[in-house]
């Protein structure tokens, strides 16, 4: 075989390679408009016109290995052309990841919490001016040997619309270091669960690659027309004085 052939054919494995590298890493779910931060964002019941309230994740976030804390901001932003109302934001954890603590919100009640979920905060945002935006800081603790989301919907004050819901988005690594003093996780990467006690990287459950993450925002939207979860004929949460 001459030396052009065996050329050619290294040169089209090498772009066979590369096209695959850059469609396995893009992430999945990342539907949401504006800034990757916003991923996993989806419109549940229309907003009054004018109205536009999103969310915004950081990109990366990073786990102390050793005390398994991490420290999220949570942002929310009124996009549209007029007042927001009063409108309130919650913040929700899944698997690996908890939702430990959101100064100036208030715990949501364990029988109130959606399904599946852990530990959730929820924050009165008040009346947001369009373009303006407000941020909350997230302490969380992440376990590494699962797999972690978070979810912000974004309702009115008595929760009876959710003009918005991120997620519940992931944050992972699919190589965590768990000897390293920190993990980095990125947004809307699903975590490659470390074993405990070691280095070995395992999956969990049978179902892991079953529900990906956009079909997983669409069952919970499908849950109820009006709202979503708990939200339809709840007792409004207790704002904090």
């Amino acid at each position: 075989m001459s030396s052009r052939h065996l050329s050619a054919i290294a040169t089209s494995l090498v772009v066979a390679s590369f096209s695959a590298v850059v469609i396995l890493s893009a992430p999945a779910g990342a539907d949401a408009p504006g800034t990757g931060g916003g991923q996993g964002g989806k419109v549940v019941d229309k907003a009054p016109a004018g109205v536009r309230v999103t969310t915004a994740l950081p990109r990366k976030i990073s786990v102390d290995n050793h005390s398994k804390k991490t420290a999220i901001t949570a942002t929310v932003k009124n996009g549209g052309t007029k007042d927001s109302g009063d409108i309130r934001l919650l913040v929700v954890g899944f698997g690996g990841l908890r939702v430990t603590g959101v100064p100036g919100c208030q715990a949501i009640a364990e029988k109130d919490l959606p399904a599946g979920s852990n530990s959730g905060f929820s924050c009165t945002v008040g009346r947001l001016a369009p373009g303006r935006t407000t941020s909350y800081a997230v302490a969380a603790t992440y376990d590494l040997t699962k797999e972690g989301k978070i979810c912000l919907p974004v309702q009115t004050a008595d929760g009876k619309k959710t003009y918005w819901q991120q997620g519940p988005v992931p944050f992972g690594a699919a190589n965590p270091s768990p000897n390293a003093p920190a993990t980095p996780l990125l947004l809307g990467t699903d975590n490659e669960p470390v074993a405990p006690g070691g280095d070995q990287l395992a999956r969990t459950g049978a179902g892991r690659d079953v529900l990906p993450l956009g079909a997983a925002a669409a069952a919970l939207v499908a849950a109820g027309a009006a709202g979503l979860w708990w939200s339809r004929g709840r007792p409004r949460d207790r704002r904090q004085g």
